[in-house]
């Protein structure tokens, strides 16, 4: 897979200096290129005890992004997923330590902690006083003598640099920090695996699986489970959560492993809140990426009791801007609608026909969802069938509202409807269609031409016409061939609908954008998606 890096062997060097040259925080880097990579707070005076935390690169934002006041004092910078050496962490210690003496905070990686183990008894004997710390929150292994230290780590970068900040010393400091590590239980899942630079990316997770337990450098997870939503995710990591907390309130750090979209993270978040341990859990740290693994499409929660105590000190402003800050989970607020927006709707009639025929055309669009996404994808973004999809759905929920017995209040109510319910410019679209429609049924126009008045206003408004590569290719041939029967009506939307595979410029719609390169030999889906829909009520009237 591609990537936006150099040479493998440059990209800690160029990520480093990148995230020096545009940081907003005062810091600065070790001299020692290309064997020492050391981040450092430029405003540091040794006056404080120092934390000094480090690993592999390829987590980022950590280490180095968490370097600033109130967190970190340095960050040591190994190569992707590989410790950093021993004279690099020791320099690090160097740099930063005085008198108050310094903290290494190590995740529980062998390497880790031979590396960051040995640099502090070579700077115990340059008479340096320093303490270490091993993190390891991840449950995934429950048995294992030694868990791994994941995502909780940046609980224990927060409070114990708090606590740094505001002068305590480093028996307190190192004190706060253990009791914080023995509190804090992670997990992860993925979707997918991480592609390490310069390497072939690893296939191991099956569609329609995801893998629970991993850990932070692409090694594989302690079992695959079905994935089938992101409910079904965090109830299969809230189960392993559950069995190792209490019942007492708790933060929540909703981590992103790199790959994961913030829309995705947000609906992670609101599953945590909803699910069986939410109740337990006071306030949250995220969701944002913060200790990730390359590009893996996943997530990790991370689980801390916390009194009040606690909570102020992850509440304490920090430097650094990789931290998202802590909020309390509260209700979400609801205002009602403005004024003139709260929607009147005529009074509800049963039409066992009506019923039965707008239900059958709903019907069709939902089984042509994934064809006409497919089909969208080649000149658009992916998502008409599922616009088209999710509106005959809710049609379908309203059907009892309707006033099927109406065909005028009808197609207002349908017009309304969709605007309510259908995303993007179709909906608003189809929404104008059918409000002119019902304007021109009840001011007499028989159904067809009323069809036809909604389609003139959708054009006037949304400004296409026949050859633009739009629904206008197939819905207006239709409509002029409708007074000849169902049957012409199909063919003339068919024969519409393929002749915007030959068009190569497209004047409306997203696919305006596209070349014609990308165009030529793919229908559009708009219209695709009413000859189907004609085709369809051409057989059932056969």
């Amino acid at each position: 897979m591609a990537q936006f890096i150099n040479k493998r062997e440059d990209v800690v060097i160029e990520a480093v200096e990148g995230l020096l040259a545009t940081s907003a925080v005062p810091l600065a880097r070790l001299d020692g290129y290309p064997h020492i990579r050391v981040v450092v707070r430029a405003d540091w005076d040794r006056s404080r005890v120092a934390l000094v935390s480090g690993g592999g690169s390829g987590h980022e934002p950590a280490h180095a992004g968490f370097v600033g006041a109130g967190m970190l004092t340095a960050a040591v910078c190994g190569d992707v997923f590989a410790s950093p050496s021993v004279d690099a962490v020791l320099a690090g210690i160097l740099a930063v330590t005085g008198p108050a003496g310094c903290l290494l905070i190590v995740k529980n990686y062998t390497g880790d902690r031979l590396n960051f183990g040995l640099a502090a008894e070579r700077a115990r004997a340059f008479g340096l006083n320093v303490n270490m710390v091993i993190v390891d929150d991840d449950i995934a292994l429950p048995d294992l003598p030694q868990a791994r230290g994941v995502a909780g780590t940046l609980f224990v970068h927060k409070i114990a640099g708090a606590l740094a900040e505001n002068g305590a010393d480093l028996d307190t400091v190192t004190e706060a920090a253990r009791r914080v590590i023995s509190g804090t239980r992670s997990i992860g899942m993925s979707l997918d695996t991480c592609t390490v630079p310069g390497s072939p990316k690893e296939d191991r997770i099956p569609k329609g699986m995801a893998e629970l337990g991993l850990g932070i450098h692409g090694e594989a997870g302690v079992e695959q489970v079905d994935y089938s939503g992101a409910r079904s995710a965090m109830a299969a990591v809230v189960s392993k959560l559950k069995a190792t907390i209490s019942d007492t309130p708790h933060v929540a750090l909703i981590n992103n492993l790199g790959g994961t979209s913030v829309l995705e993270m947000s609906v992670l978040a609101h599953e945590l809140i909803h699910s069986e341990i939410g109740a337990h859990i006071s306030h949250v740290v995220g969701p944002a990426s913060m200790m990730t693994s390359l590009d893996m499409r996943g997530f990790s929660i991370s689980l801390l009791p916390a009194d009040a105590w606690d909570i102020d000190t992850l509440a304490q402003p920090v430097g650094p801007a990789a931290w998202p800050g802590l909020a309390a989970v509260h209700p979400v607020s609801v205002l009602a609608l403005p004024d003139g927006l709260t929607p009147i709707m005529p009074l509800p009639s049963d039409h066992k026909d009506t019923r039965d025929f707008l239900t059958a055309c709903c019907e069709v669009m939902i089984a042509t969802e994934q064809d006409l996404n497919a089909l969208d994808a080649k000149s658009g973004d992916g998502d008409t069938g599922s616009t088209l999809a999710g509106a005959a759905r809710a049609l379908l929920s309203a059907m009892d509202r309707l006033p099927l017995s109406d065909y005028t209040q009808l197609m207002r109510a349908i017009g309304l409807e969709l605007s309510q319910t259908m995303g993007g410019s179709s909906g608003v679209l189809l929404a104008i269609f059918f409000a002119a429609a019902g304007d021109g049924a009840s001011s007499g126009l028989p159904i067809r031409d009323a069809l036809k008045a909604g389609l003139a206003r959708m054009q006037e408004i949304g400004g296409a016409q026949v050859g633009d590569r739009t629904m206008v290719d197939a819905l207006a041939p239709a409509l002029d061939a409708l007074g000849e029967g169902l049957s012409a009506a199909a063919e003339a939307a068919r024969a519409g609908a393929d002749r915007t595979a030959t068009l190569v410029k497209a004047n409306a719609g997203r696919a305006a954008y596209i070349n014609a390169k990308q165009l030529q030999g793919h229908a559009d889906p708009g219209a695709e998606a009413v000859a189907r829909l004609f085709e369809f009520l051409a057989r059932r009237a056969g």
